[in-house]
């Protein structure tokens, strides 16, 4: 077989099944190219299952996907043998000609410029084109535009079933004629589906059919081909855009059934879209916060079982410390948030692959468009409730550059799950044993962090990144029932993701916080020795009640902590930044669970726990009481006075507490001086907004 020459700037075809000079199969790079809502990555995790892994292209914050399957050796071979083929699932595009960053990165792969991170940058051999075969007029655009790059290629129709309940299946045969390629109807989640495409890629070959490019011609032809009678209107063009520059969304639809434009009428109303909205959202939160518990505590206990363990099996020293106290502690804290960020990525999975996701974005559009943000970064906000790293990176999806970085650099406000323990401490001091006036408190928490969000992104695009934003062009595909391996293969690679960029620095800075804690070693606490030389003296003389003995060797513990505490560089560092924490009500002891919390803000509890009551557990018995009952160094005041109670929560809100999420974000907005730019800013209204509650609560007598 020959091929046509290719474009100048195109990929150079190559002859399918090429060997080499012995005869043996070389490895082949096969691409997956089509709409977004097309199946391509249904698709794609199907023939890979877990075999991937995901990866930027250098420069850009556009993800894709590398997989490895095996197919049969073509022309001839060996019985059985089978060749290695890579998988790349290239971002979703409506047009490879858009100036969009997703477009530039599809245009420079199938040229073989570009690969992303960890792979070479080859040209593919063959590109598989995925194609919705309820939409042909649109898909058939790019369609056309892949084939005018002289590549071997296959069309792969998704959506056959909803075709045919539609007005009857495609033709095939006929649209295979028109094209050149192969065509073949394909369930991404039927391994039938599969296993045609995957024999149809072999004979994938290039074509220079041609398609109409006019928008009218394409969907007469469209319909010619597909043998139906209605036409189908397809997403406006790059030059279109101008016209929809001052809207705030439009909505593109397929043909769908009458069922779904029902519910759309209902999902998508001005007055019940948002009240269904905010419905399926609370229930995602409920689902993530109450059905993760149970996973999380087996997480708590396995971690605590460990440490316990080693500790045992150790000798004392500073290296049974260091990996009970540094290296358990630190895995824990990270591990523990994982079923959390776990489950609401699945949630999140699911609610995208039924099709409500993208109504959600539309009706979320009309509230974040004041602030000058649109409807692609709901996701992303929503993401950062569970956890801020997730977030950031799910910004990946927002097309528009100032609106990206925008979202990047308000997402920490989000309320994630790292916050959670220092609101129940708080909550429970203001508010002991008022269960109402606690849950409107951590409603009230949730709303600041919202609101500070929303107002920093007005300021941040009326300031620094001002510019006209693209109008919010969304299709909106047909609800369906959702893949739950889909999800699941979804869910695994994020949490992993999550594990591998973000585990690793929470645990360094565990390790760090740990010594900084651990040294300089204090001498032991004068009444601590006394009560032991006490203890000790008793058991000499008598039998003493094993009750009242373990308590008292749990008192001297609690002392020496405290004064370990104390005099480590974390309490040393305390003192030092006291006088800057002051006019917000804080004394020695909170400052050190303030500077300590700075790597991560659910150490807070854990580390004042230690300072007040001797013990990291503040599930501890008495533990809670004692952090409550605390005094100063006057013996009388409280340190959880209600106004400190109040500024402290309204810091914890607001602040940024969390390297992981500085070093993630000067990954994702391009540059260390974003990072510090987000610290800033978020450490300035935190300060100042924790001063204004400190002093208004003290002022009504709090």
């Amino acid at each position: 077989m020959t091929t046509p020459p290719a474009h100048a700037d195109s990929p150079e075809p190559v002859v399918r099944g090429a060997g080499d000079a012995a005869g043996a199969p070389r490895p082949r790079l096969i691409a997956l190219l089509g709409n977004p809502n097309t199946g391509k990555t249904t698709l794609f995790n199907t023939l890979t299952g877990l075999r991937h892994r995901t990866s930027n292209f250098p420069g850009t914050t556009q993800e894709a996907r590398l997989g490895r399957i095996d197919l049969p050796v073509p022309g001839g071979g060996a019985a059985g043998a089978t060749q290695s083929i890579t998988l790349i699932d290239l971002p979703g595009v409506y047009s490879l000609a858009l100036d969009a960053s997703e477009s530039r990165v599809c245009r420079d792969a199938l040229a073989g410029r570009i690969a992303p991170e960890g792979a070479s940058a080859v040209r593919p051999n063959a590109v598989v084109i995925v194609a919705d075969a309820t939409n042909l007029s649109r898909n058939l655009s790019l369609v056309g535009e892949a084939l005018a790059l002289g590549i071997p290629s296959v069309v792969a129709l998704t959506m056959v079933d909803r075709a045919a309940a539609m007005g009857g299946p495609p033709q095939a045969g006929v649209l295979e004629g028109e094209l050149g390629v192969p065509v073949v109807l394909c369930d991404p989640r039927e391994s039938d589906g599969v296993r045609a495409m995957l024999l149809a890629v072999p004979d994938a070959r290039a074509s220079r059919a041609t398609i109409p490019s006019n928008r009218e011609a394409l969907e007469q032809w469209a319909t010619l081909l597909a043998g139906k009678a209605r036409r189908q209107p397809v997403p406006p063009t790059d030059a279109s855009r101008p016209a929809l520059s001052s809207a705030s969304a439009v909505a593109v639809h397929a043909r769908h059934s009458p069922a779904t434009d029902r519910l759309d009428h209902v999902f998508m109303h001005p007055l019940a879209g948002p009240i269904v909205f905010a419905l399926v959202m609370a229930g995602v939160f409920w689902g993530v916060f109450s059905l993760a518990t149970i996973p999380m505590d087996w997480i708590d206990s396995g971690f605590t079982s460990l440490a316990y363990a080693a500790r045992v099996a150790l000798p004392e020293g500073a290296v049974a410390d260091l990996l009970c106290d540094g290296i358990i502690s630190g895995l824990g804290a990270t591990v523990i948030f994982l079923p959390q960020i776990c489950l609401l990525f699945f949630l999140i999975a699911v609610l995208e692959d039924t099709g409500y996701l993208a109504r959600a974005a539309f009706v979320a559009d009309r509230l974040l468009r004041p602030f000058g943000l649109r409807g692609h970064a709901f996701v992303p906000l929503l993401s950062s409730h569970a956890c801020a790293l997730p977030g950031i990176m799910a910004c990946r999806a927002i097309p528009d550059p100032r609106e990206r970085l925008t979202a990047i650099l308000v997402a920490p406000f989000m309320t994630c799950s790292a916050r959670l323990p220092v609101y129940v401490l708080l909550t429970s001091v203001l508010f002991p044993g008022d269960a109402l006036g606690a849950s409107l408190a951590f409603i009230g928490c949730y709303a600041l962090g919202i609101a500070a969000a929303l107002g920093t992104a007005l300021l941040v695009r009326r300031t620094i990144l001002k510019g006209v934003s693209r109008a919010m062009v969304m299709e909106l595909p047909a609800y369906k029932w959702p893949s739950l391996k889909t999800a699941a293969v979804t869910t695994w690679d994020r949490g992993l993701m999550f594990l591998k960029k973000a585990g690793t620095v929470i645990l360094a800075i565990c390790i760090v916080l740990w010594w900084l804690q651990a040294y300089p070693k204090a001498s032991p606490d004068p009444e601590a020795r006394r009560i032991r030389q006490q203890m000790a003296l008793v058991e000499t003389v008598e039998v003493s009640n094993p009750e009242i003995a373990a308590k008292r060797v749990a008192e001297a513990d609690a002392l020496d902590a405290r004064r370990q505490q104390a005099q480590s560089f974390a309490g040393r560092l305390g003192r030092a930044v006291q006088p800057v924490f002051a006019p917000l009500g804080y004394d020695w002891r909170l400052c050190i669970g303030v500077v300590s919390s700075f790597a991560a803000r659910e150490v807070f509890v854990s580390t004042m726990s230690v300072v007040v009551s001797g013990t990291d557990d503040p599930e501890a018995d008495g533990a809670m009481e004692a952090l409550a009952s605390a005094k100063r160094d006057d013996g009388v005041t409280p340190i959880f006075t209600p106004a400190t109670s109040v500024s402290l929560l309204v810091f914890y809100v607001l602040a940024m507490q969390c390297l992981p999420t500085l070093a993630v974000t000067a990954r994702e907005a391009g540059g260390a001086k974003w990072a510090m730019l987000q610290l800033g800013w978020m450490s300035a209204v935190a300060y100042i907004a924790a001063l204004v509650a400190y002093q208004v609560t003290t002022a009504l007598g709090g």
